[in-house]
């Protein structure tokens, strides 16, 4: 696992405990995947309910709070793939 993915899972880990249902992936462009669910955060590159892929820096941008996940999103820096609902409660997640 690279040091930048383990950054990540080190950071959305106690975020992600027990405020998501199901699975989430975050894919960081070139990097690898974060996986997100009840019990926390992993590396990992599994089937998810929703996919979320962007470039580091949109990631770091949005985890910082200096890019909105949602307008990320409208201006095609973050792609989403799968359930809607559970894209929304990711960027809380990743915004909160």
């Amino acid at each position: 696992m690279s040091e930048l993915i383990q950054s990540y899972v080190t950071r959305l880990d106690p975020k992600a405990k027990g405020a998501i249902r199901g699975t989430a992936k975050l894919s960081v462009t070139g990097e690898g995947c974060v996986m997100l669910d009840e019990f926390g955060a992993r590396a990992g590159d599994e089937p998810a309910d929703v996919v979320l892929m962007a470039r580091d820096e949109v990631f770091r941008s949005i985890l910082s709070g200096d890019q909105n996940p949602v307008m990320a999103y409208m201006s095609g820096k973050l792609k989403v793939e799968g359930n809607a609902q559970r894209a929304l409660k990711v960027s809380a997640i990743l915004t909160g």
